[in-house]
């Protein structure tokens, strides 16, 4: 074993040898007490200013706004936050006793930096933590009552809200901006090396990408989850270790990926663009360089550009297997690559023209969805509605002066104002239908949690 290895390995069971669980209960803990299962401490964010690296924090049932309501959880320690707990921890169904974090708009502008409700970036002054394995399991993140949405514009009469708004516009109903911020955020200054897995989670109505996973050497796993209604990406992983190279987007000979992402057995529905002219993003899945994903058993539809996008980056500094998946109804395509000098967009029946392209390791067993039936009762049936027969409109409004005449004369491009309307745009999912997606379909997508 080189020295290498013989650090990481010690510095693991260094912190495996000093873990401790951090009881925490909103509505029976207090800030006083040691944190024990018999004396919970009341805040998760107090937990997480005591614990230490490779403690794991307990979170009983209710709803966790964050210190001084600031809706935001800054993770600067290697820790492990479990959920789903009743409230004297005699039992955990993440289900039925539910670990949220749903802030209110109201609170949007406490005082606070967080980029993500879950902001993991560890202390600069403290070396890097290495040979981590930090689990997240059992938590309900939902933006849906702290976005701003419009009164009328982009609302169906069926659904509960307008379409979604990004600051600083707002509905004077409402008290403040749409937070913009992600769910879970790693950041890129963060140089620990080891794993990170999120399981059993539910990701609703981020009004931002929802996992935002910046890393630098190691694992990241997420199963069993549901992704459903967020903005601009579901999920997405990047490496933030240098690469090296032989020339211009060409790795160095023998390079491997520093970073493995396997998604496994998740539910990814809804992922809306950047805005709302519908034009950009809306990827329920993005692999980034430096990554080997594992993309397996999954249920991706309902996307409002595309499925899975490997359009960021070069091919052939990232690896990826995908297979098993279920494809249905993204709005472009369900896969998005570059294949020089132009982006390929593909569905499902095609896949098998990506065999062998950079970066593909393998691509089979993927269909598109045989029984629709699966999501009777499991689906928002207004909101599905609504959005298969969305309509979007473009009109334009040329200056008419003696500029645009001659640019007319000459084969230019006229000027003038572009007008766009969408009739929804991200407008808020109920949650309880969101949580209903877990256990639609035998084998593939978030499974029931047992």
């Amino acid at each position: 074993m080189n020295k290498l290895v013989l650090t990481a390995a010690f510095a693991a069971s260094v912190m495996v040898a000093g873990a401790a669980d951090i009881y925490v209960s909103i509505e029976t803990g207090k800030n006083k007490n040691d944190g024990s299962k018999e004396a919970p401490l009341k805040n998760l964010w107090k937990a997480l200013e005591q614990a230490e690296h490779g403690d794991t924090i307990h979170v009983a049932e209710g709803i966790y706004p964050g210190k001084m309501k600031q809706n935001w959880f800054l993770i600067d320690k290697a820790v492990s936050i479990i959920g789903g707990y009743s409230k004297d921890f005699s039992e955990r169904k993440p289900l039925e006793h539910r670990t949220m974090f749903q802030a209110q708009n109201a609170n949007n502008d406490k005082k606070g930096s967080g980029l993500g409700v879950f902001h993991i970036e560890f202390d600069p002054k403290v070396s890097a933590p290495d040979g981590v394995d930090m689990k997240f399991d059992g938590l309900i993140f939902d933006e849906g009552f702290a976005n701003s949405y419009h009164a009328i514009k982009g609302k169906p009469a069926d659904l509960d809200t307008g379409m979604w708004l990004e600051g600083p516009a707002k509905n004077p109903a409402d008290a403040c901006v749409s937070p913009n911020r992600y769910l879970v955020y790693s950041a890129s200054q963060n140089r620990a090396t080891g794993k990170m897995s999120f399981k059993n989670c539910a990701f609703v109505n981020g009004g931002n990408i929802a996992m935002n996973i910046n890393w630098y050497q190691g694992e990241i796993d997420v199963e069993n989850c549901v992704f459903c209604n967020n903005r601009m990406i579901g999920a997405s992983v990047v490496c933030t270790k240098r690469i090296p190279q032989d020339g211009p987007n060409r790795p160095k000979s023998g390079w491997s990926p520093e970073v493995t992402w396997t998604f496994k057995n998740n539910t990814v529905l809804f992922t809306w663009s950047r805005l709302n002219d519908l034009g950009d993003m809306g990827f329920g899945l993005r692999n980034n360089n430096g990554v080997s994903a594992t993309i397996a058993d999954n249920i991706i539809g309902l996307n409002v550009l595309t499925g899975y996008d490997n359009t960021k980056g070069s091919g052939a500094m990232k690896k990826q297997s995908i297979d098993g998946n279920v494809f249905f109804l993204n709005r472009e395509s369900d896969i998005q690559m570059t294949i020089s000098p132009s982006i390929a967009k593909v569905r499902v029946d095609e896949f098998e023209d990506l065999e062998g392209t950079d970066g593909i390791e393998s691509i089979e067993d993927n269909e598109d969805l045989k029984d629709p039936a699966v999501f009777k009762g499991r689906i928002n049936a207004a909101y599905l509605n609504n959005f298969l027969s969305m309509k979007y409109s473009e009109s334009t409004k040329l200056d008419d002066d003696k500029c645009n005449g001659l640019r007319s004369v000459l084969g230019l491009p006229l000027q003038g104002t572009i007008t766009t309307k969408c009739d929804m745009f991200c407008n808020r999912y109920p949650l309880e239908d969101a949580l209903k997606l877990f256990g639609a379909m035998e084998g593939k997508g978030a499974q029931e949690i047992k």
